[in-house]
C-alpha cells in the first residue's frame, strides 16, 4: 500500500523482504458454478455488492452457468494478520481513503483496449446532420497530398466539402502546419476524418467545434459522399477485404490448420498468450523466443536473482519483464490440463471443448513498446520489425556479460566492385537476420498462374465470384540463389575515380551464426505504394547448409579501392551551425541514432551518422550512412581526438567493454563515496556506459561481485587515458561455426499486408511440432512451412 505495486502470491514475500513494506491488499475474484432458484431463474452474477473490482474476466466464464464474488482485505506481514474491507472501524482514515481508491480504479490497461477506448468518445452532435457539398470531389485511395502544403503525412478529410489538409496538434500528437484547423476556422466545417485510419470498424474522426476527438455513427455514408467505401480498406485482427475473401480463406485456413481436429498441448512450455487486440505478432516472435535454451537461461534461468536485485519499480525494468513473462510460458504453472471430474461433467453437457486461457502480456507489451510510435498503437505490425526492436532491448539491457541475443548476431562480408576501374572495396558489418527475396520468376507453376490470373479478371469483369486461388510455387533454392546475386549500387562513389560510377556489391556470410533467422521478403509497395504480399509457397528445407555463402575476403588479382572518403554534403543553413560547435559525444541525440538503429544500420554507426552531422536530425545523418556506409571503419566506434576515449555510449552493447571505456574519475569517486569498491564501481560504469543511475542497478544486481586481478593489472597498467584512447575496440561478438541449419520454429503470416491480419507460430518440441495460436496451444498436424514469414534455424554441430 506504499508504492501500489503488484505482486502474485509467490512473489509477495520477496517484495517484503527486499523492501520491508509490510501492508498488502489482497484481491481475489471467487468464480464459482451458478444457483439456481426454484423457478429456473438465473440468480445475479456478482454476488458481493460491498467489493466491485475491475479485474479482467476470462470470457469463458462469461455465460449464465456462472458467477463470481470479490473479496478484499488488508494483510499485515510477516505474521499474514488479515482485516476484511471495508472496515472503517478498524482502520485509520488515511488508510481507508487509500483502500476505497484502489478499490474504486479503474484497470489501467482498459486504455490499452481499442474497444473501450471507442465507446468512451462522446458521439458528435454535428454527425446525424452534418451538411455535405455536393462538388464532385472523390478521394482516391493513395497519394493525399495536404491542400496548402506538401505534406503527405498526418492529413485530414474535412467531411464536409472534401478538403484533404494536414493536421497539427490532434490528439495522435502528429505533426503538421494546422491547415485543417484554419480551413475551419474559414469555413466553420465541424467534422474531419484522418486518412490512413479508416478501417471497416470505424477511423479516427475529429470535431474542431467540440474540441475532441468523436464518434461519427454514419462515418460509412459520409465518405461514401466522397467514393470511399469503408468495406475495402484493409482489415483488423482477423478481418478480411470483401474483395479477398475467397483467395484468403485457404490461406487461414491452411495455416491454423482449420480443417483438422488438434488435440490441446498442456505442461511447461505449452502455455499461451492472450491476444490484446493485433498483439499476435508480438506472441508469435516471444512464443519463438524463449523456445531458445539461451533465452530460458538467461532470463527464467536467472529468475530468482533478477527479481531479488530489481529496481524498486520492476514494471520499468526489461530484464524484470523478460523474466516474469518467460516464467509465465515455461513454467506450466498457467498450462494445466483441466481435471477428470471437469472432462465428465463437459462430455455429459456435450461441450467438451478443453478450454486454454493463457497469460496475459498486458505488462511487457506495455513496456517494450513505450515511446515507439508504432508498437505502442493497437494496430498490427510487422513481426519482423518487432523480432529487431526485442533485440535492440536485449542488447541495450544485457545482464553483466551475459547476452542471449548473440545466438543470432552474424557478421556480414560486403564486395562493392566499381565497374570503370575494378578494383574492389571489403567491408563488414553486423546484422541478425537473412532477408531472402522472393524469386517470382522462378516460379515452377506459370502456366498455371497465367491462366488463374486470366480467369480472375474476366470474372471481375462480368462480377462473377473469382476462381479458386492458384497460389505460386517458388523454390528455396531460387529464393538462395537471388540473395547471393550481385545488385547494382545507386550512387556508387568511386575513390578509384573520385567520382560517381557504376557499382555492384556481393554480400557473403563472414561468420554463421548459432541461430540463424531467415525472412521470406513476400511484403512489397506497389505502385501507389499500397503495401502487398506475394502470396507464395516456397519449399523452405528442414535442413539448411549455406557452407557455401562464406565470404572468401580480398581474392588475389583483385586490387583495392583506395581509402578515400567521399566529401560531406552539407546544407547551406546548416553549415555555420555546425561549423561553430564541437558536439561533445555525450550529448549525441539517442533518439536519431534508435531511429537509424532500427532502420537495420549498425549502431556504432548511427552514432557516428548524428555525431558528424551535428545533431541535425535522423533524416540528414541517413544521407551520411549512405555516403559512408563501404568504409571499412563504418560499424567501428566512434572516437574523437581530445576527448581521451572512445564516445560511443553504445561501445558497452557490442563487446567494448575493455581500455577504451574508461569511466570520469568524477563519477567513480561518487560511487565510491557510498561505500563501495573502486574497483567494483569502475567495472560497473564501463558495463553501464558510465551512466550512474544504471551503474548502481548494475551493482545491486551482481553480488557475486569479486575483484578481479587481472582486472587491477589492467587499470594500473593503463592509468594513462591517451594509452586507454588508443587502445583496439574489441570487435563484435559472434558465434561463429558450421553453416549447417536444422529447421525448429517458424512464424506465418495471413492477410494482404503487414497492416492487417493475423500471425501464428509453430515450433518442433520434442520431436513433434506445436501450432501456437494465440492462446490456444495443439499438436500440429500439418505444419505450413511453405507458407512461413519468419524462419528458425539451429545450428548442426559438426
Amino acid at each position: 500500500m506504499n508504492t501500489f505495486l503488484a505482486f502474485g502470491r509467490e512473489h509477495v514475500e520477496r517484495h517484503f523482504r527486499k523492501t520491508g513494506q509490510s501492508v498488502y491488499m489482497l484481491l481475489k475474484r471467487h468464480v464459482r458454478e451458478k444457483v439456481r432458484g426454484a423457478s429456473g431463474g438465473a440468480l445475479p452474477r456478482r454476488r458481493n455488492s460491498k467489493i466491485v473490482l475491475d479485474l479482467d474476466t476470462d470470457d469463458d466464464l462469461n455465460s449464465d452457468d456462472y458467477e463470481y464474488e470479490d473479496e478484499a482485505k488488508l494483510v499485515i506481514f510477516p505474521d499474514h494478520y488479515e482485516i476484511a474491507l471495508p472496515n472503517i472501524e478498524e482502520l485509520p482514515a488515511l488508510v481507508t481513503i487509500a483502500c476505497d481508491a484502489v478499490l474504486s480504479s479503474k484497470s489501467p490497461y482498459r486504455k490499452q483496449d481499442p474497444d473501450t477506448w471507442e465507446n468512451e468518445l462522446p458521439i458528435s452532435k454535428y454527425a446525424n446532420n452534418l451538411t455535405q457539398l455536393d462538388n464532385g470531389v472523390r478521394i482516391p485511395p493513395s497519394g493525399w497530398k495536404c491542400g496548402r502544403c506538401d505534406l503527405r503525412e498526418n492529413l485530414w478529410l474535412n467531411l464536409t466539402d472534401g478538403s484533404v489538409l494536414c493536421g497539427k496538434w490532434f490528439f495522435d500528437s502528429s505533426g503538421g502546419n494546422g491547415h485543417a484547423l484554419e480551413h475551419y476556422r474559414d469555413t466553420g466545417y465541424p467534422l474531419a476524418v484522418k486518412l490512413g485510419t479508416i478501417t471497416p470498424d470505424g477511423a479516427d474522426v475529429y470535431s474542431f467545434q467540440e474540441e475532441e476527438p468523436v464518434l461519427d455513427p454514419h462515418l460509412a455514408k459520409h465518405l461514401a459522399h466522397f467514393g470511399i467505401d469503408m468495406l475495402h480498406m484493409h482489415g483488423t485482427e482477423n478481418g478480411l477485404r470483401d474483395n479477398d475473401i475467397k483467395p484468403r480463406i485457404s490461406e487461414w485456413e491452411v495455416i491454423q490448420e482449420s480443417g483438422t481436429k488438434l488435440k490441446p498441448m498442456y505442461g511447461p512450455g505449452y502455455t499461451g498468450l492472450k491476444n490484446l487486440g493485433n498483439s499476435c505478432y508480438l506472441s508469435s516472435v516471444m512464443q519463438a523466443i524463449f523456445s531458445i535454451p539461451e533465452f530460458q537461461r538467461a532470463y527464467v534461468g536467472n529468475l530468482p536473482r533478477i527479481f531479488d536485485y530489481s529496481p524498486l519499480d520492476p514494471t520499468q525494468d526489461f530484464n524484470t519483464q523478460m523474466t516474469k513473462l518467460g516464467h509465465g510460458l515455461l513454467s506450466g504453472q498457467y498450462s494445466k490440463p483441466p481435471v477428470k471430474s471437469e472432462l465428465i461433467e463437459q462430455v455429459i453437457k456435450e461441450e467438451h471443448k478443453p478450454q486454454q486461457n493463457g497469460i496475459s502480456p498486458r505488462m511487457f507489451k506495455a513496456f517494450v513498446s513505450k515511446s515507439h510510435p508504432e508498437f505502442s498503437s493497437n494496430r498490427q505490425q510487422d513481426a519482423q520489425e518487432f523480432f529487431l526492436h526485442l533485440v535492440n532491448l536485449v542488447e541495450r539491457n544485457r545482464i553483466g556479460s551475459e547476452n542471449p541475443s548473440d545466438v543470432f548476431r552474424f557478421l556480414v562480408e560486403e564486395r562493392i566492385q566499381c565497374c570503370q576501374t575494378r578494383k574492389v572495396r571489403y567491408t563488414e558489418r553486423v546484422d541478425y537476420l537473412m532477408q531472402l527475396p522472393v524469386a517470382m520468376e522462378a516460379a515452377t507453376n506459370k502456366d498455371e498462374l497465367i491462366a488463374y490470373e486470366l480467369m480472375r479478371r474476366e470474372a471481375e469483369a462480368n462480377k462473377r465470384p473469382l476462381p479458386e486461388l492458384v497460389r505460386a510455387k517458388i523454390p528455396f533454392s531460387a529464393c538462395l540463389q537471388a540473395f547471393s546475386e550481385p545488385e547494382n549500387v545507386d550512387d556508387f562513389w568511386s575513390s578509384a575515380l573520385q567520382a560517381k560510377s557504376a557499382g555492384v556489391k556481393t554480400s557473403r556470410f563472414a561468420s554463421f551464426p548459432e541461430y540463424l533467422v531467415v525472412q521470406i521478403k513476400k511484403f512489397t509497395f506497389g505502385l501507389d505504394w499500397v503495401p502487398k504480399k506475394f502470396d507464395v509457397s516456397v519449399d523452405m528445407p528442414d535442413l539448411l547448409d549455406i557452407n557455401h555463402l562464406r565470404a572468401r575476403g580480398l581474392q588475389p588479382g583483385e586490387e583495392e579501392l583506395p581509402d578515400i572518403s567521399p566529401p560531406i554534403v552539407i546544407p547551406e543553413d546548416s553549415k555555420d551551425r555546425l561549423m561553430s560547435q564541437l558536439i561533445d559525444p555525450s550529448d549525441i541525440d539517442e533518439s536519431s541514432v534508435m531511429q537509424l538503429a532500427e532502420m537495420g544500420f549498425p549502431l556504432e554507426a548511427c552514432r557516428k551518422a548524428v555525431y558528424f552531422t551535428g545533431n541535425m536530425g535522423a533524416e540528414v545523418a541517413f544521407n551520411w550512412i549512405i555516403v559512408h556506409m563501404e568504409e571499412p571503419d563504418f560499424a567501428e566506434p566512434l572516437t574523437i581526438p581530445g576527448y581521451g576515449r572512445a564516445a560511443s555510449a553504445g561501445a558497452s552493447a557490442f563487446g567494448a567493454t575493455g581500455l577504451d571505456n574508461q569511466p570520469p574519475e568524477e563519477i567513480v569517486a561518487i560511487i565510491t563515496s557510498m561505500g563501495f569498491q573502486r574497483n567494483q564501481a569502475v567495472q560497473a560504469l564501463r558495463a553501464t556506459n558510465h551512466n550512474l543511475e544504471r551503474a548502481l542497478d548494475w551493482i545491486f544486481s551482481h553480488p557475486e561481485f569479486e575483484e578481479d586481478g587481472d582486472f587491477v593489472i589492467e587499470m594500473e597498467n593503463n592509468a594513462n587515458a591517451n594509452i586507454i584512447s588508443e587502445a583496439k575496440p574489441e570487435g563484435p561478438r559472434v558465434k561463429d561455426g558450421s553453416g549447417m541449419y536444422e529447421l525448429f520454429a517458424f512464424i506465418s503470416h495471413m492477410g494482404t499486408s503487414t497492416m492487417s491480419g493475423h500471425y501464428v507460430c509453430h515450433i518442433k518440441k520434442e520431436g513433434r511440432w506445436v501450432i501456437y495460436n494465440d492462446h490456444k496451444v495443439c499438436a500440429s498436424e500439418r505444419p505450413p512451412k511453405d507458407l512461413g514469414y519468419m524462419y528458425f534455424y539451429r545450428r548442426i554441430p559438426s
